[in-house]
């Protein structure tokens, strides 16, 4: 729907003329004022002034997969949780191997673990969307569901995190559509892609696990990884013998570019 443009029908002239004079008149007394200003700042009852929202820095919303580290370089990412069970395992594994991640969490279960939300981002990990329902269908939803979708999950993770923002959305299973790329852009978050699947879901061993990582590893340096949605044993194992491995094979370890 278009602007509604005010004060060009007939019979309505008046009204806009006295609204343009009475316009003038205000800017005149804000002016007159001393250290008056022509845009008068909102105060609340007490006299202060209310803070304003920090401004969102807009992302490209292409779909990203390389590493802002130069060089031979990997992204691990982290998705599903947080789980109560598996997440400090896996930060613990991270840890041990000085190896930060991208922690790419569903909102509902942020907001019920808003402390290992806390631990994430106090270890210098950085925050995902994947948003409320990981829902794999998501592309064919409407816009107002991908919408909610989002940008409920990203208030909930926020809250939870109680500081630190998310710079990344992934959709499930991959199902971003151009709406969702670009709302997801336009709020700070950037596309995150991947290019190895670790497919640590599907209940194959560690080994299975391992050398599924291992040989993909040519395809390009977003590793995905889970640590939410059952069992995630056979990843934290899998993650303990990866990480060194790879250190031995040159690689370094960074995050998505922004």
């Amino acid at each position: 729907m278009g602007r509604r443009r005010f004060g060009i029908e007939g019979g309505i002239m008046g009204v806009a003329a006295a609204a343009v004079v009475s316009l003038a008149v205000a800017g005149a007394l804000a002016f007159a004022q001393p250290g008056g200003t022509a845009q008068a700042d909102t105060v609340d009852s007490a006299g202060n002034k209310p803070e304003r929202a920090p401004a969102v820095t807009k992302v490209n919303p292409s779909i990203v997969h390389a590493s802002d580290r130069p060089g031979r370089s990997l992204n691990i990412t982290i998705d599903d949780g947080p789980d109560p069970v598996w997440t400090p395992k896996v930060l613990a594994t991270l840890k041990k191997n000085d190896v930060k991640a991208v922690f790419c969490m569903i909102g509902p279960q942020a907001k019920a673990h808003p402390d290992l939300v806390k631990q994430v981002v106090a270890a210098g990990h950085k925050l995902c969307n994947h948003t409320i329902s990981h829902n794999t269908g998501m592309d064919h939803q409407s816009q107002s569901y991908q919408s909610k979708q989002i940008l409920d999950a990203q208030k909930m993770i926020e809250d939870a995190a109680g500081g630190a923002k998310v710079e990344y959305y992934r959709a499930p299973g991959g199902a971003f559509t151009p709406y969702s790329r670009q709302l997801a852009a336009d709020h700070g978050m950037r596309p995150l892609g991947w290019n190895v699947d670790s497919k640590d879901f599907e209940g194959g061993s560690v080994g299975t696990i391992e050398q599924t990582v291992r040989g993909e590893l040519t395809n390009g340096p977003t590793v995905l990884f889970h640590d939410g949605g059952g069992n995630r044993a056979r990843t934290v194992d899998a993650l303990d013998g990866l990480l060194p491995w790879m250190k031995g094979q040159g690689y370094g370890f960074g995050f998505p570019q922004r």
